[in-house]
């Protein structure tokens, strides 16, 4: 049998499989073995690589190429390129979208270039479901260190020297709360993990949990020897049936190993861990939420009357955590609080992953130093935006909870003290991109309608708060916004983050208060001139085509779901209004820019005031370049809000 001299490591994470990497998998291990190659070559199917938007996506060891938008009729190709003619197989690398060149090797590619991996560290490197690939890469070393040579005071010092803050959102220092639960005096104390993950388009936890089981499991170990607590559990959603899979492997693992149960590594220390799924509320990410589903009871806050490292799950001291705060644990014990502190600033040290998402060319997961700013993570990391003639708007950060961040603050570094001056948070790590086509008013809205659906409805705040919030963005989104709206959604915001029972309702009106921050001209807009810029808003839009613009090449006809476009080809076109259902999709195909959004105004307005507006509509400020008489007959013979013939 021949020596191993490549290996393939191929992704299988969630995002993925989802893309067909199964199905390559079993066309590469075909192809190697039609080649005589399969006693040569080995496929190592590894967790997240982080590279989610060009999945499938496998590197090619010790080479260091890297290959993106894997499929089954391109494998016969790219084996007999590569591995049997010695030359890397261009046509599936990646290419750059602004010069149009492919880079081969992984270093090189800019989504990677610019990263710190520390708590993803193995990601696409290990095979997650083997224990020894986990060893190989220090795994365990860090959890041995602590058993045999630290105290459980040495470990809390190091932990609190090396300023590691609370990955889940709140940023809470780790060593304090670790301190507080190793002086804490109980016959019976836990470690908790938080692997909830519930905010939209978040999947850092997941990701980790999925790629790197071990990482997480050895720090919950460490935190129990720590605090002297021999029972934990792993909180995950049964949504994640990927990540249970693997996490479950892994503690049975770690069991045969003698890394889990009775006796730890023959030092007298015991620990115990299981996972419990959740059953996918929003709320149970919520510390003492979370602790009650794990109790059996339905899961709901509670007041804080004190920290849950004094009483917690069944009323004992607890330690929790979310699932990358673990993760930072072994290396932190391995190398040394200083080694941390290198990284990120002075107040927030260490690195944070952030999932990456939205109008952007590069979507995934990336893990950067808390000193990098907002540019650098969006354009040179993420590439900037994907759609040629669209604008950078704003970035959205902490998910439900978090904030809107307009251009001017692109600078701002992803600490927690400058994203909290921004109006945002850091949050778990939810970094949601988006360009000028997107409405903010919709995007509050679209936020108080998940935190609205998913209050538990304890206390009165928060359930009826937030349904009040709600339904005043909704009114304002469809023509029925009053000039009073704007103050009295900033005065509600305020009376439900002083009087919501916990974090999540506290912390609900953000996305609102942000929006209104920086950009309430959208707000004032939509409840005076009756108008969504943007074209989102349906009940306030109407749309028009350009003619001095529009060159008849057709795609806006043809991409209407409705055919509400007629013309005849290389002539301007038309828009049949009493057909236009306002989807927007005209808007988004035409490349000459000859769509125009227009107010729906309705019947009853008087010819005066549709010039007096048409006059402001021309002034460019907007963005029509066409004259306001034109305007000014296009509202006269527009639909009224209602529909129209």
């Amino acid at each position: 049998m021949g020596a191993i001299r490549t290996n393939l490591m191929l992704c299988t994470g969630t995002g993925c499989v989802s893309s067909g990497s199964r199905k390559v998998t079993a066309a590469l291990h075909e192809e190697l073995k039609k080649r005589g190659l399969d006693k040569e070559i080995e496929i190592v199917l590894t967790g997240c690589n982080g590279y989610c938007a060009e999945g499938p996506v496998m590197a090619v060891y010790p080479d260091e190429v890297f290959y993106q938008k894997l499929n089954v009729e391109e494998i016969p190709k790219l084996v007999e390129e590569h591995f049997l003619k010695g030359r890397p197989y261009e046509k599936l690398m990646f290419t750059e979208p602004q010069k149009k060149s492919t880079i081969p090797l992984l270093k090189d590619i800019p989504f990677f270039k610019y990263q710190v991996s520390l708590v993803l560290r193995n990601k696409g490197m290990i095979n997650p479901e083997k224990l020894e690939d986990y060893i190989t890469r220090d795994g365990y070393q860090a959890l041995a260190k602590a058993l045999t040579e630290m105290s459980p005071e040495d470990i809390v010092k190091v932990v609190s020297d090396s300023g590691l803050r609370g990955r889940g959102g709140a940023g809470f220092p780790t060593g304090k709360k670790w301190e507080l639960g190793l002086k804490i005096k109980s016959d019976l104390k836990f470690v908790v993990c938080n692997g909830d993950e519930g905010d939209p388009g978040a999947f850092m936890d997941r990701s980790v949990m999925e790629a790197d089981p071990h990482a997480v499991i050895e720090g919950m170990i460490i935190c129990g020897a720590a605090t002297q607590s021999h029972k934990g559990y792993i909180y995950v959603r049964a949504e994640y049936p990927l990540a249970v899979k693997r996490l479950q492997i892994a503690i049975d693992l770690c069991y045969d190993a003698g890394l889990l149960g009775k006796n730890i590594l023959d030092t007298g220390f015991d620990f115990d861990l299981e996972i419990y799924q959740g059953a996918g509320a929003f709320v149970c990410g919520e510390a003492t939420a979370l602790m009650r589903s794990i109790e059996g009871k339905r899961g709901m806050p509670r007041p804080k009357l004190w920290r849950s490292a004094v009483k917690g799950l069944w009323d004992k001291p607890t330690v929790l955590n979310n699932v990358e705060t673990f993760a930072n644990i072994p290396q932190i014990i391995l190398n040394g609080a200083d080694w941390y502190k290198s990284f990120g600033t002075e107040e927030s040290a260490g690195t944070k992953v952030f999932a990456l998402t939205g109008a952007i060319h590069n979507v995934g997961l990336v893990e950067v130093p808390m000193d990098t700013t907002l540019r650098r993570i969006i354009y040179d990391i993420g590439g900037g935006i994907k759609k040629k003639g669209r604008k950078f708007k704003a970035v959205q950060l902490g998910g439900p909870s978090g904030g809107c961040i307009p251009e001017e603050y692109l600078d701002t570094r992803v600490s927690y003290e400058d994203i909290k001056k921004s109006g945002a948070i850091v949050g778990s790590g939810g970094m949601v991109v988006m360009d000028d086509s997107n409405c903010m008013v919709n995007i509050a809205k679209f936020f108080l309608e998940f935190t609205a659906d998913e209050s538990c409805g304890k206390c009165v705040p928060c359930r009826v708060g937030t349904k009040v919030m709600y339904d005043m963005l909704t009114d304002i989104s469809e023509g029925r916004g009053k000039d009073c709206d704007i103050e009295t959604l900033e005065d509600l915001s305020h009376d439900i983050i002083e009087s919501s029972l916990c974090g999540l309702g506290q912390s609900a009106p953000t996305p609102v208060l942000s929006t209104l921050r920086y950009f309430r001209h959208e707000y004032e807009m939509h409840i005076h001139e009756k108008w969504c810029q943007t074209g989102v808003c349906r009940d306030l839009c109407t749309f028009y085509i350009d003619a001095t613009l529009c060159k008849g090449c057709g795609a806006c006809m043809r991409a209407c779901p409705s055919k509400a476009i007629a013309g005849e080809k290389k002539k301007p076109h038309a828009i049949v209004q009493c057909l236009c259902v306002h989807c927007r999709t005209c808007w988004d195909t035409c490349n000459f820019n000859s769509i125009k959004i227009l107010p729906v105004y309705a019947r009853n307005v008087g010819d005066a005031e549709i010039e007096k507006l048409a006059g402001a509509l021309a002034g460019n400020q907007f963005g029509l370049n066409f004259p306001a008489a034109e305007i000014a007959e296009h509202l006269k013979v527009s639909p009224p809000l209602t529909g129209g013939d």
